[in-house]
């Protein structure tokens, strides 16, 4: 079967400028696009980075069990994992990577023990994400101040991960992802060669 990489980490901490990169890097990947009910940015694109879909859809989707996971992330915000998403990649026969919240990530993990490997993300520290996040500017300095409450309790969460990568600098982050991709999915590829 194929492997589920989750990549999770605090916002800023720079999960996404990975995934990206693995993306680009391996043809046996496909990205898992989440839902979420908040507003989409000016850059985004619905069905590539995210399943925009307003709260009510979001909750009737719940009630159906059309989800892996999903949390309420922020008040009135949430995000999931589409259950149909996972069945679309895996019938392409792709391995699936995951940007994704660090609860989302232990729920799929869960979900799919010994399919999901899940990888944390880690800043060099705090002040570090603190200063990308302004850096960004996509926030105010409320919603700024809720994301660094948020890291800091997602920190919290790296001992239950598979794996930590820290992303102090970026080149090296990117090699360190190399060889951790690399790893699964060569493991995946092996266990279905037949034993000389």
């Amino acid at each position: 079967m194929s492997k589920l990489l989750l990549f999770a980490a605090p916002s800023g901490a720079g999960k996404t400028t990975i995934v990206h990169h693995l993306l680009e890097r391996y043809d046996q990947l496909a990205f898992s696009v989440s839902a979420t009910t908040r507003p989409k940015r000016p850059h985004e694109i619905h069905g590539e980075d995210y399943y925009f879909i307003n709260k009510e859809a979001f909750e009737a989707r719940i009630r159906s069990g059309g989800f892996v996971e999903w949390e309420e992330v922020y008040e009135g915000i949430f995000y999931g994992t589409l259950k149909e998403e996972l069945d679309r990649l895996w019938a392409q026969g792709k391995h699936i990577i995951f940007d994704i919240d660090v609860k989302g990530a232990l729920n799929i993990k869960a979900a799919y023990p010994g399919v999901a490997t899940a990888i944390f993300v880690r800043p060099p520290s705090m002040q570090a994400l603190e200063q990308r996040l302004r850096s960004r500017g996509t926030e105010g300095e409320a919603e700024l101040r809720k994301r660094l409450a948020r890291a800091s309790e997602e920190m919290t969460y790296e001992p239950r991960f598979d794996l930590t990568l820290v992303n102090d600098q970026l080149q090296d982050a990117l090699i360190r992802a190399e060889q951790i991709t690399e790893n699964i999915i060569q493991y995946e590829d092996k266990e279905g060669e037949p034993d000389d």
